[in-house]
C-alpha cells in the first residue's frame, strides 16, 4: 500500500521545511531571532532550535524596551500606553519580543504588560 502525501512525509518535508540557503543574519534591533529562539514567521529563514508563535500583549502604561532583561540595560525605546508588543518568551520578570508597529526587538518588564485581544 503506497504512503499518502502528508505534512510529515519525507518528500513534502524536503520541499517545504528545508532551508534553501544560509540563515538570515540577526539584526538585533528588528529581527526577532536569538541563538535559541525566533519568531515563527522566520521559520525557513533562520535556523534555531525553537520557533515561537507570538502572544499579543500591550503596554499598561508608558514603559521601556530594553536591550537585556535587567533594569540597568540600555533603553532601546519608550513604549506609549497601549503599544502592542508580541511576546515570544517570558523568563522571570521579563518578556522578550517585538513591538508590533515598528518591529523593534527587546525586553519589557512583564509587570508592565497585559494580554491583548
Amino acid at each position: 500500500m503506497p504512503l499518502e502525501p502528508s505534512p510529515t512525509h519525507p518528500d513534502i518535508a524536503k520541499r517545504f521545511l528545508a532551508l534553501s540557503g544560509p540563515s538570515r543574519a540577526g539584526d538585533p534591533g528588528h529581527l526577532a531571532v536569538r541563538g535559541d529562539l525566533a519568531h515563527i514567521k522566520l521559520a525557513g529563514q533562520c535556523f534555531v532550535p525553537h520557533y515561537a508563535v507570538p502572544m499579543p500583549h500591550r503596554a499598561k502604561a508608558e514603559t521601556v524596551l530594553r536591550s537585556q532583561p535587567r533594569d540597568t540595560a540600555d533603553v532601546i525605546a519608550t513604549l506609549a500606553q497601549g503599544t502592542r508588543f508580541e511576546v515570544l518568551d517570558i523568563a522571570g520578570a521579563w518578556a522578550w519580543g517585538q513591538v508590533e508597529h515598528d518591529g523593534l526587538v527587546g525586553y519589557v518588564a512583564i509587570a508592565d504588560l497585559e494580554h491583548a485581544a
